[in-house]
């Protein structure tokens, strides 16, 4: 049967709540929490870190998150708190291009030429012995800052003529695809779909961030569809 813990106690400088937290005389960091053997004090010992639990305070952490949750509820003590998960945007692109879909899609399957083509790609290496992956870059001024960031990509099987599509493996979260739709024997309509979870340094300025990625994409189509036309003539 269990019994209040009876020894002397002080304040612990350690807990946020200091009604449920005690230090005991010769221990480090010792909470009382109402109940405990009174025979063996060291059964109401928890660490430090720990003791962020007692006033229902988690220590910070990162969590990911996906574009169907929106939160993810968890208990401490039978008291119910939220930790928010990071947001994700999807952006669409569609443009008709005076080129047929075979050829725009050996273009775009050329993934070491985006720089040359879209805005805030700065650099695309394909790894040369899994060609599948590849190494992205990202540089862009927006918002007052420098943004930078980099991440590793799969691409997962295409449909030829019709469909590529990937996701990451590291680095900024994102994924998406690119399908071309055939308009006639020497045009077609190619719609790129981008999601990706906004990092922390933009969080404030989410909701610019998707008009602003939008609009670089529809200008990296653009000039696609110049520089893939002016190869294949």
């Amino acid at each position: 049967m269990s019994a209040t813990i009876a020894a002397p106690a002080t304040p612990c400088r350690h807990c946020p709540n200091p009604r449920r937290a005690r230090k005991l005389p010769g221990s480090k960091h010792v909470a009382t929490l109402g109940v405990g053997d009174s025979n063996n004090p060291s059964s109401a010992r928890v660490s430090s870190s720990r003791s962020f639990l007692f006033g229902n305070v988690l220590p910070p952490r990162t969590v990911r998150g996906y574009p169907d949750e929106e939160r993810r509820r968890t208990r401490s003590k039978g008291r119910p708190f939220f930790v928010p998960v990071m947001e994700w945007q999807d952006c669409t692109v569609k443009m008709e291009v005076d080129i047929p879909a075979s050829a725009a899609y050996d273009f775009y399957s050329d993934r070491e030429s985006f720089p040359s083509w879209m805005p805030f790609i700065s650099s695309v290496k394909v790894l040369e012995d899994k060609p599948d992956l590849s190494r992205w870059s990202l540089k862009y001024t927006a918002f007052g800052q420098d943004i930078e960031y980099s991440w590793l990509s799969r691409n997962m099987q295409p449909i030829p003529n019709q469909k590529i599509h990937w996701r990451s493996l590291e680095g900024l979260p994102n994924r998406g695809a690119v399908r071309f739709y055939p308009k006639g024997p020497s045009s077609c309509v190619v719609e790129l779909t981008v999601s990706y979870e906004v990092p922390q340094l933009l969080a404030p300025v989410a909701s610019a961030v998707r008009p602003l990625l939008e609009g670089l994409m529809r200008q990296g189509l653009e000039r696609f569809a110049t520089i893939a036309k002016s190869q294949s003539s």
